[in-house]
């Protein structure tokens, strides 16, 4: 199953901040810079984002452990580390899933 193919970079979100907002290109620009840089240092410092109606970004720590390299069957350690997973919220699930009421007036189902 794929996408649409479209892939949504940080130019389409500041035009539409642009557009639907009504700043200017640079105020556009910096809001969503700023957003961003704000997601990005909350996640640097372990804490977890929660956007409503949207989802969470986490991070997680993962242990060391033996891996292997699938060409050559070898075994390779695999460092201890970090890992961002990102848990969609129930109403993002179902507009994705093509429900189109989905998230009008229920924050309550929200994860």
């Amino acid at each position: 199953m794929t996408g649409t193919g479209k892939t949504v970079t940080r130019v389409d979100l500041c035009e539409a901040v642009y557009q639907k907002v009504g700043l200017s290109r640079t105020e556009s620009s910096a809001f969503v810079e700023l957003v961003l840089k704000e997601i990005t240092d909350c996640l640097e410092k372990g804490e977890t984002v929660k956007l409503s109606s949207f989802g969470s970004f986490m991070v997680r720590k993962k242990g060391q452990r033996i891996g292997r390299n699938p060409k050559t069957g070898t075994e390779v350690p695999i460092s201890p580390r970090r890992v961002m997973v990102f848990k969609p919220s129930a109403i993002l699930k179902q507009r994705i899933n093509g429900d189109a009421s989905a998230g009008k007036g229920k924050e309550a189902h929200d994860e």
